[in-house]
């Protein structure tokens, strides 16, 4: 698994530094590649390489999309570091974009990584028709913005140090991690022309797959070191964060955790071989904590 992982996190950043090339010069550059590379794990990559694999999408063609997807991520890390959100220091084992760079340069690099996403998806180089080109952009858009991962920050802030629901922290995290795990989910299927309900369904299980992948980040937190998480951890608490540890627990959220991933699991169960590469993946995911 590690080998797969490392392999797609390879081939994603080749592609995106050589795609960078073809930028024109300008200040930011070098602070938006602080901010994308290394990367991290690119689990959403993977996700969507797997789910790719799947509906027989050519791999270079996933690697394109994913890359996209890595900057928005990206993007969205840098914004969610800033004093005025989270005010984290540390990202993936290094300062964070504001503080190696400022707050200014980081806001602004951030916003460079999300729109150079639909910069990616709108190549000519993505030799894919327009009409799949848009609907590709149109559903990155929406998981990213107010209905996405931008709408799940926003209520991630709003939710601290208060006594919210079960209900409406599900909901939190399903709109600020779930929604790009749910386009990564998407898009093979978008790609392979399959009908709407078949998109709708792998739309529901990218969602549930961002909330597992979120619950263990939390696990992480709670339990993690920075050595071993590439961030300051344990701030969930000081920060009153809205999370399912807080409200079931410690070990109940694990179980809550195994029993999602049971869940998601049974949903590829049609899919017989052709799902081996993601019921490993969701196996990868959940021993992060452990």
């Amino acid at each position: 698994m590690q080998k797969s992982v490392s392999k797609i996190a390879k081939d994603v950043n080749f592609f995106l530094k050589k795609y960078l090339k073809t930028q024109k010069k300008s200040n930011l550059l070098l602070p938006m590649k602080y901010g994308i590379f290394p990367g991290g794990k690119k689990i959403r990559s993977k996700i969507l390489i797997d789910i790719g694999k799947m509906f027989k999408i050519n791999y270079n063609t996933l690697i394109r999309i994913s890359a996209a997807v890595e900057c928005i991520h990206a993007y969205s890390l840098i914004h969610d570091d800033l004093p005025c959100m989270d005010d984290d220091l540390v990202r993936r084992g290094k300062p964070s974009m504001h503080i190696k760079y400022g707050e200014s340069t980081a806001l602004l690099a951030g916003n460079s990584l999300l729109t150079l996403a639909f910069e990616v998806l709108s190549d000519k180089q993505l030799k894919l028709n327009e009409k799949i080109k848009i609907k590709l952009i149109k559903k990155l858009s929406q998981c990213s913005g107010h209905a996405g991962v931008a709408g799940g920050q926003f209520l991630d802030l709003d939710f601290e140090k208060k006594n919210i629901s079960i209900k409406k922290v599900i909901n939190m995290q399903l709109k600020k991690t779930g929604q790009l795990f749910s386009f990564c989910c998407m898009a093979p299927l978008i790609i392979a022309k399959k009908n709407e309900k078949l998109i709708k369904k792998f739309q529901f299980i990218g969602s549930e797959i961002g909330f597992l992948f979120q619950i263990t980040d939390d696990l992480i937190d709670a339990k993690g070191s920075l050595e071993s998480a590439g961030k300051k951890t344990k701030k969930d608490k000081k920060k009153g964060k809205a999370t399912l540890i807080r409200l079931l627990g410690y070990k109940n959220t694990i179980k809550y955790a195994e029993k999602l991933k049971f869940n998601i699991k049974k949903k590829f169960k049609n899919f017989g071989y052709e799902s081996n590469n993601i019921n490993q993946t969701l196996e990868y995911f959940l021993n992060r904590n452990k």
